[in-house]
């Protein structure tokens, strides 16, 4: 008689190092209170003193502020790289992050310069009684100058702040939580080895697990703190006494869990495990599950709220990702480095799970996002017809090597 091996023998009885961290995280920065045209004008006259309010105040702002970068660069003969269209930036930038990683200091790698359309402030010049000129402030789409300061930290690895260079000066943040961990699992003398973005193997699980607990919003806030005090900025130190500094807010947050099997084979065979009773004939491509949301008491059936879930699982070859869609979010499941469990909550709006933006709140987010990845563990053990045939059974007393 041939016997089954279910994706809970294979959890169980194979997984030999299982870790949740945040993974990347990506931050928007904005000025709060400039955010409408009143605050433009207030900006200009109240907080500068200026007697008039002009777009003219807001071209010398970037003009300097575009003078300073070039300045910065020179003084400590940062490189900087103008992106092409279509160019993965993170890629372009390599090489400059490892050579910057290699001095064991913190330092600005190289700055990017891009042109993107920006969500920024444009004048429109009117006239009143008598052909006094006046001007208003509403904000539109245009093409300007960003500039990516990627830097190597020696708490977080590579990261990168942008900044635009026109009012108001919006900003984004990316980090990487898995990067952290692994610098302070480093500092704590807890010996691992690394996945490609992650944790192979590791000597004191429970204390890794402690680590990644600990990465929260403070750390974050004080990365972005201490390099808006080294970088060229736009605002002045004026401006931030006068209140006018930028605040983060959750953009994407990545909320990842990795399940290490004792030898690749088994890795691949929970995937196997996982769609062999979703494919009939053939393999395909792609197979949808379209499946309705949660039972409220009292009304009979199960409904739709919000929106309708759906979950794709593509194979390509022998490579096969679980994706379940919710609003703008999604979690997705695939195999990490042939050897590794990967499974990833990316929120796209915090909002989808009843969370606030703000940078505050990214303990409550990163709560939710995890226990969304045990659901879908918890749902893919109980589904019985997930099966995948074996010769001879695996024990859960197997001891890895």
């Amino acid at each position: 008689m041939v016997e089954t091996a279910t994706v809970g023998d294979l959890l169980d009885g194979h997984g030999v190092l299982d870790v949740e961290c945040l993974d990347r995280v990506y931050l928007n920065g904005y000025v709060p209170n400039l955010q409408v045209g009143g605050q433009v004008v207030s900006f200009m006259t109240k907080h500068l003193g200026l007697p008039i309010p002009s777009p003219a105040v807001m071209e010398k702002i970037g003009t300097r502020f575009r003078n300073s970068v070039r300045s910065f660069a020179e003084a400590d003969h940062i490189p900087v790289v103008r992106f092409a269209k279509g160019d993965r930036k993170i890629e372009v930038m390599g090489r400059y992050l490892a050579a910057q990683a290699r001095t064991g200091r913190s330092g600005v790698a190289a700055i990017g310069v891009a042109q993107e359309y920006q969500n920024v402030f444009a004048g429109t010049e009117h006239h009143g009684l008598g052909g006094v000129k006046w001007f208003s402030f509403t904000k539109a789409d245009r093409r300007v100058t960003c500039f990516y300061f990627y830097v190597w930290d020696v708490d977080f690895g590579a990261g990168f702040i942008k900044v635009c260079a026109y009012f108001p000066y919006p900003v984004k943040v990316w980090v990487n939580g898995h990067e952290w961990a692994k610098r302070q699992a480093a500092h704590a003398g807890i010996g691992f080895t690394a996945l490609s973005n992650g944790f192979a193997t590791c000597q004191d699980p429970a204390a890794l697990q402690a680590i990644c607990d600990r990465l929260g919003p403070s750390d974050i806030q004080g990365f972005f703190d201490r390099w808006m005090n080294i970088l060229p900025l736009p605002l002045t130190e004026h401006d931030q006494c006068g209140g006018y500094w930028w605040e983060l807010s959750m953009r994407q947050v990545e909320v990842s869990r990795t399940i290490v099997f004792d030898a690749p084979r088994h890795a691949r065979g929970f995937f196997e495990a996982l769609v062999v009773d979703n494919l009939d004939i053939g393999r395909p491509e792609s197979v949808e599950l379209i499946f309705h949301g949660p039972y409220r008491p009292g009304h009979g059936r199960r409904v739709t709220l919000g929106c309708q879930p759906k979950t794709k699982v593509v194979t390509r070859d022998t490579d096969v990702t679980v994706n379940a869609f919710f609003k703008h979010s999604r979690v997705k499941q695939y195999l990490k480095d042939g050897r590794a469990l990967r499974i990833e909550t990316v929120i796209n709006s915090p909002t989808d799970l009843g969370c606030l933006r703000r940078l505050v709140h990214l303990e409550e987010l990163q709560a939710k996002g995890r226990a969304v990845n045990r659901r879908l563990l918890d749902t893919e053990r109980v589904g019985q017809g997930c099966v995948l045939a074996r010769a001879q059974p695996l024990s859960g007393s197997h001891s890895p090597p």
